[in-house]
């Protein structure tokens, strides 16, 4: 029996649908991680990290003025107007999921259905204290109850491979902002700094990418900054790593050209090598040595062309591909 052709907004709807359930996931951890391991008298400078990881800094200081714990986790779990928030991150993946009805299972439709409510009934008490940590650990593990079911029931046809490409596209552009403003808020100053920030921050760091066990089976017992660089980017085994991505975003691109025919595939096969070539062919010393904020800024960009590239060939029309190369 030969499956009949995906139709271009149902590609669409299923890369951007994965990308907004992934984004879910990323804020919740960051936001549980900076509560947790916030140094006294830095609170403002942890927080504000969020709103730079998001490049955030226009739209929060319009609608939220001077930053704060509370203002910052208002802005990304209460606000349904802000673009970056995860209700309307959780808006947009329910809409693009009711597009797919025809695609998904009903398993998906209703859990997605039934978090989206969930999320939409957020109170202002679920944003303090204790009751924030497991606000965030629902939104964790109503994710993972997302990833689970789709990885049980979702028919393995092209429509699933695009729905791994933008899961893996945001994930790995999410780590890379995590490492790129997180790192400079970390780089210790002293022994004492260098102490401490180890035995939290970089810890945090770890946890925020859901990394920390995974990072501690590899890694000896005195790590340093370029053990953890090294692991985020470019490990073969963890999941959220920048190199694991890029290899199955080839993957998933190559079954597409081979087994479906889709020769457009072509230019974001390129892309994607040579990004992981870049990130391949350094070490992660190297790499901290000529600058980890201009190498990681580089690689958000090609991630960038990588998810036009992709929509150009297959989407019905690509906007934030076709801003980008505007004048």
């Amino acid at each position: 029996m030969t499956a009949a052709p995906l139709l271009a907004r149902y590609a669409e709807g299923m890369f951007w649908m994965a990308r907004y359930v992934e984004r879910v996931e990323n804020l919740a951890r960051l936001i549980d991680v900076t509560q947790s391991f916030e140094s006294p008298g830095r609170e403002a400078e942890a927080w504000y990290a969020l709103v730079r990881i998001n490049a955030d800094e226009e739209n929060f200081a319009r609608r939220c003025g001077a930053v704060s714990p509370q203002a910052v986790t208002r802005f990304y779990l209460d606000d349904t107007t802000n673009p970056t928030s995860v209700p309307a991150a959780m808006e947009a993946a329910r809409t693009n999921a009711r597009t797919l009805r025809p695609l998904i299972s009903t398993e998906m439709w209703k859990q997605v259905n039934q978090f989206h409510r969930e999320v939409m009934e957020t109170a202002p008490d679920d944003l303090e204290g204790d009751a924030l940590s497991r606000l965030c650990a629902r939104l964790k593990e109503g994710i993972q109850a997302h990833t689970g079911i789709t990885e049980g029931t979702l028919f393995r046809d092209q429509g699933w491979h695009f729905y791994a490409l933008g899961r893996l596209v945001e994930r790995a552009d999410q780590t890379t902002r995590l490492l790129d403003i997180k790192y400079h808020l970390l780089v210790p100053r002293g022994r004492e700094e260098r102490r401490l920030a180890e035995l939290t921050q970089w810890g945090g760091l770890l946890r925020a990418a859901a990394g920390y066990h995974a990072f501690r089976r590899v890694a000896a017992a005195t790590f340093d900054a370029a053990d953890v660089v090294g692991f985020l980017l470019a490990d073969r085994s963890f999941p959220r790593s920048v190199l694991l991505s890029l290899h199955e975003i080839e993957h998933h691109l190559t079954t597409l050209r081979i087994r479906y025919g889709l020769h457009g595939t072509a230019d974001a096969l390129e892309r994607a090598w040579e990004t992981r070539a870049a990130i391949e062919g350094r070490s992660a010393e190297r790499i901290i040595a000529d600058g980890l904020h201009e190498f990681l800024d580089r690689v958000q960009r090609d991630l960038i062309v990588l998810a036009g590239s992709i929509g150009t060939a297959f989407f019905r029309d690509w906007r934030p591909f076709a801003e980008a190369d505007s004048p």
